[in-house]
């Protein structure tokens, strides 16, 4: 009789269930959210095309019945490591083709979803959770059952963003280059068959030729004619997004509240103010970029500052990165001075900056 330990069975099974917990580790590292996700959001057939850069995700959605009758969305999101949670968006409608008995004209579907990445072994991927059509949060959540796939059906034209992500594609100054590439306008719709007959010049009449040969007297005295010069179409610039220092550098600041310093440091913590839905910020102190990136949540981002650094007055600048899916970007700031607390909600627009003026006392 064997001792349980060495079941040549059991063994196997320890040795696979650690292999797909090690690779289940390995897609989250991996940033293997970047790719093609096919299945069904609220009963309706969706391809997803996803780009992952650092904790914000970008490309495209196609609600469809067939590959000749879709809607076309740009999507905007982020991803969080921490528990594998996806929350993506459908932000722009850019293209459609027989899509009137697909969905309802008056609200044009655009959901918001949140999943989560989940990666039970092998090669199998999934996101599964629920969605909700944007702006209307009454409304009952619809499922999402997602699985990633190798092969698309629609063709996009930074696909092979996606088909090379893990061979170097992944470059930061490309992946921003998807929303100049794919986003700037909508592509040409191919007209329906209906709408192709009704494109089409009628024939010409046919002439019958005559008969008799009958000479045309030529006129020497014809005026010249000078062709129209033709209009030569400028080319399509794609729109460069900005930096966060221009960001910072273009927009007005907004004195919210002055509080006064002392003591060795400052412990100032960043939430969101209401609901979460994806505001992410960037923070100035006296005129130099602090941090980025900073994506607003229920759990505070903290940053600590030590006093002996600071001037006799100081301003914290919040710039907003984004307008997360409820505009403005709104975040709550909590400043812990010397033992006192601080409070303070923060409000930047694509406009305008909020400031929070530091002033320090001297011992």
């Amino acid at each position: 009789m064997k001792p349980p330990g060495n079941n040549p069975l059991k063994l196997y099974l320890r040795h696979l269930l650690l292999l797909a917990g090690i690779v289940c580790y390995s897609c989250a590292n991996a940033q293997l959210i970047t790719g093609v996700w096919k299945g069904k959001i609220d009963h309706k057939n969706v391809e997803l095309k996803i780009v992952k850069d650092g904790d914000s995700l970008t490309g495209t959605s196609y609600y469809y019945q067939s590959p000749n009758s879709y809607r076309r969305y740009s999507i905007k999101g982020y991803f969080d490591d921490r528990d594998n949670s996806v929350v993506w968006w459908d932000d722009q409608l850019i293209d459609e083709k027989n899509s009137n008995k697909l969905l309802p004209a008056k609200s044009a579907t655009p959901y918001r979803s949140t999943a989560d990445f989940n990666c039970p072994g092998g090669t199998k991927m999934y996101l599964n959770g629920k969605a909700a059509l944007k702006g209307d949060d009454n409304q009952p959540m619809k499922p999402v059952d997602l699985q990633k796939f190798t092969e698309h059906t629609f063709n996009d034209e930074w696909d092979f963003v996606i088909d090379n992500y893990t061979v170097g594609a992944n470059d930061p100054g490309l992946i921003d280059s998807i929303g100049q590439i794919a986003f700037v306008k909508p592509l040409p719709r191919e007209p329906t068959p209906a709408e192709d007959v009704r494109q089409k010049p009628s024939p010409k009449p046919v002439t019958k030729k005559p008969n008799k040969q009958v000479s045309i007297p030529v006129t020497t005295n014809k005026p010249s004619v000078t062709p129209a010069p033709q209009r030569v179409k400028e080319p399509v610039v794609a729109e460069v997004p900005l930096t966060n220092e221009q960001k910072f550098a273009t927009r007005s600041k907004k004195v919210v509240q002055e509080i006064p310093v002392s003591g060795d440091s400052i412990e100032l913590k960043f939430y969101d103010d209401a609901i979460v839905d994806g505001d992410s910020i960037a923070i100035f102190l006296n005129n130099r970029l602090l941090v980025e990136h900073i994506r607003l949540a229920e759990t505070p981002y903290t940053i600590k500052l030590a006093v002996a650094t600071l001037q006799e007055s100081n301003e914290l600048v919040m710039v907003a990165e984004n307008l997360g899916t409820i505009p403005p970007n709104t975040a709550l700031m909590i400043a812990m001075v010397d033992g006192k607390r601080y409070e303070a909600r923060l409000e930047s627009t694509e406009q305008s900056s909020a400031v929070i003026r530091f002033i320090r006392k001297e011992p």
